[in-house]
């Protein structure tokens, strides 16, 4: 088959971004592993397909595969930001505010006059099970009631912070990202027997109370230039253990993100506000 598509990046972090509005598109994890793969297809980290939703009040659905597995996933931050910037500049949809639904989630985008995308990521979830993470026979060390879990990593001890954003984060705090092992941890840390469905890793150093770097290894596709809902993961850990102020900025290997969280509200937790930019590389047309 022959199939258009459009190339995209937020902060660099790179999407194949596929068309389904006017039919439907079924592909199989080969022909999306080939679209992802670097050398012999298109290459990207994740493939968006967008979709038209049934749902009332839901504008657009959007399925996340990743590019280097094929595998469907739960959420993704840059990602939502390209694809409302897709969905604009193809006028498939006249508004600049959306509310899109993905496998487990539902989103509102707002594109901004400056051309930057404002994602509300709905609430973080904090519950181990919600990752799932397994704490049996764990002692965490608690932070202003937050809980830091001690994992055993090889030969190495490190405390993570482990929470959800739609997808499981565990976040760990390094005085210098540079020299952080994100290599060598970061794959150990994903593939612990304590997360049964892996677990993104986040390496986050504290420059200042709104300021922060940010390196995470992502489940499946490895180091990224950047990862939205990492970035998200990383101030909410920071603001619930005391780090961190409501908005932050957030800088990554591919560039700035701005994170805005207001933490315990009357009704629970107050939703994760992530803004960043998002732009079209190229288009084209590859046979799968």
């Amino acid at each position: 088959m022959r199939l258009r598509f459009t190339k995209m990046q937020g902060a660099g972090n790179d999407f194949v971004v596929l068309d389904a509005t006017r039919a439907p598109l079924s592909l199989s994890r080969e022909q999306l592993r080939r679209l992802g793969d670097r050398r012999f297809g298109v290459g990207a980290d994740q493939i968006l397909v967008v979709e038209r939703s049934a749902t009332p009040g839901v504008d657009f659905r959007y399925r996340i595969f990743n590019g280097a597995s094929g595998d469907e996933v739960e959420q993704c931050g840059n990602g939502a930001r390209c694809f409302v910037r897709y969905v604009v500049d193809r006028r498939l949809s006249d508004k600049t505010t959306l509310q899109v639904e993905t496998v487990n989630n539902r989103l509102e985008l707002r594109l901004g006059a400056d051309g930057r995308v404002t994602v509300d990521m709905n609430r973080p979830r904090f519950e181990p099970r919600e990752l799932p993470f397994d704490t049996a026979g764990l002692v965490p060390r608690e932070v202003h009631g937050f809980a830091l879990w001690p994992l055993d990593v090889d030969a190495t001890r490190v405390e993570v912070a482990a929470l959800s954003m739609g997808n499981p984060h565990a976040v760990l705090r390094v005085d210098d990202v540079d020299a952080a092992p994100v290599a060598v941890l970061g794959p150990r840390i994903e593939h612990h027997p304590r997360f049964a469905q892996r677990v993104n890793a986040g390496f986050v150093q504290v420059l200042a109370r709104d300021h922060v770097r940010l390196r995470v290894w992502e489940r499946d596709a490895g180091e990224t230039l950047a990862c939205g809902t990492g970035a998200c993961a990383a101030v909410v850990a920071g603001v619930r253990l005391g780090w961190l102020d409501a908005r932050v900025d957030v800088d990554t290997r591919g560039g700035r993100l701005t994170i805005e969280w207001a933490g315990a509200q009357r009704d629970g937790w107050a939703p994760v506000l992530m803004t960043g930019p998002a732009e079209t590389v190229f288009e084209g047309e590859i046979e799968l």
